[in-house]
């Protein structure tokens, strides 16, 4: 189940540039960029693929910071409903779940584990 240049590049692609950047402060922008140098990328895939093959998720990609923002006209928060939390994540880490993501769900399409309605 090794990943592949291609499916990095193409996962990366969709993400938005203007998004917050992550714990580790890279933005998306900025992975874009780097990993047009081809040398960045293979780097990249390399470090997904020992953690496929070691089966372990590295603590620094489960640490996460949340803020709360404010929701208009709401003076109290009381309610759960009134919290608008934001999450942020490291961008590497999010970036190989997404690729990781993508694969599962084309898995269990293709193989009918989920029917497509």
């Amino acid at each position: 189940m090794l990943f592949s240049n291609e499916k990095f590049k193409s996962t990366i692609i969709k993400c938005k540039n203007l998004s917050t950047p992550g714990l580790d402060h890279i933005s998306w922008k900025h992975l874009k960029a780097v990993i047009k140098d081809k040398r960045y990328l293979v780097n990249i895939v390399n470090i997904a693929n020992a953690y496929i093959n070691i089966s372990h998720w590295p603590s620094h990609f489960k640490m996460l910071s949340s803020i709360i923002i404010p929701k208009p006209n709401k003076m109290f928060y009381d309610f759960p409903k009134i919290f608008h939390p934001i999450l942020f994540l490291n961008t590497l880490g999010k970036l190989i779940e997404k690729v990781i993501r993508e694969r599962l769900q084309f898995h269990l399409i293709s193989n009918n584990f989920i029917h497509l309605n």
